[in-house]
C-alpha cells in the first residue's frame, strides 16, 4: 500500500516520512525551506539530517551512486551545505529587504523599536557566533538570518558565518547518523532503522532544550532592555 494513502498529521514531525516519500528533492528543499522561508521553522531540521545520515545512500542514488558509502555521505553532505547556505542567504536579503521599513516604523503595541535596536548590538558583539550555533536551535534558525539582515549584519561577516554554521550543522548530523547506525549494526546487530521514533524524539529534546529554557528563565534579562 501507498504509505501517502495511510498519512497521519504526526507524520509532519517524523523525518523519515519525507525521506521515503519525497526522497532527495523534498529533503533538500526542507533543509532550505527550514533557513530561508517563514514558514519553515515546523520542519525537522536536526533529526532530518540525523535520518538523511543513515539513508545517504539511498538519496545519494537519485542523482549520482558513487558506490561507496563515504563518497555517498560526502556528496549528501555537499548538497545539504549548498541547501543551507542559500536558504539562509535568502533569510538574510528579505530581512535587509524590510529592515529599512521597521527601522522607520512607528511603535505599536506588538511592535517596539527598541527591541531591533537591541538585536542589531547583539548582532554587532556576537553576530558571528549567533549564526554559527542558530543553526543547532530549531526555530531560532530559521529567524536568525532575518534577523541578522533587518538589523544590518555585515554580508561578508554574516557569509563567512553562514559557511561555517552550515559546514558544522550538515558535517555534524549527518555523519552522526551515517557512522552511528554502522557501529551499532555491526557491533551490536542494533538497527537504528527500527527505533526511529525514540531516537528523533531525543534528538528534538536535546535541540529544543535550551530553547525552551531560555523562553521560561530568560525572561528577566528581555525586560531590562
Amino acid at each position: 500500500m501507498n504509505p501517502l494513502l495511510e498519512f497521519v498529521w504526526r507524520d509532519l514531525l517524523n523525518p523519515e516520512f519525507y525521506i521515503r516519500n519525497g526522497g532527495l528533492w523534498l529533503f533538500l528543499f526542507i533543509v532550505f525551506a527550514e533557513t530561508g522561508l517563514f514558514a519553515g521553522f515546523f520542519l525537522p531540521g536536526d533529526s532530518l539530517l540525523f535520518v538523511a545520515g543513515i539513508y545517504s545512500n539511498e538519496l545519494a542514488r537519485e542523482v549520482f551512486d558513487l558506490h561507496s558509502n563515504f563518497g555517498n555521505l560526502l556528496l549528501i553532505s555537499v548538497l545539504v551545505i549548498m541547501a543551507g547556505i542559500i536558504g539562509n542567504m535568502v533569510g538574510y536579503w528579505f530581512g535587509s529587504r524590510s529592515g529599512p521599513y521597521l527601522f522607520k516604523r512607528d511603535d505599536t503595541f506588538f511592535f517596539k523599536k527598541r527591541h531591533l535596536y537591541a538585536a542589531k548590538d547583539f548582532y554587532d558583539k556576537h553576530g558571528g557566533s549567533a549564526i554559527v550555533f542558530a543553526r543547532f536551535l530549531p526555530i531560532i534558525r530559521t529567524f536568525a538570518p532575518i534577523i541578522a539582515g533587518i538589523v544590518g549584519m555585515e554580508r561578508h561577516k554574516f557569509s563567512l558565518f553562514n559557511v561555517i554554521g552550515c559546514v558544522a550543522w550538515a558535517v555534524s548530523m549527518l555523519f552522526a547518523g551515517h557512522f552511528l547506525y554502522n557501529f551499532f549494526l555491526n557491533h551490536y546487530g542494533f538497527d537504528l532503522k527500527k527505533h526511529l521514533e525514540v531516537i528523533v524524539l531525543g534528538i528534538i529534546l536535546v535541540t529544543t532544550a535550551p530553547v525552551i529554557f531560555r523562553l521560561f528563565f530568560g525572561g528577566k534579562k528581555h525586560k531590562s532592555i
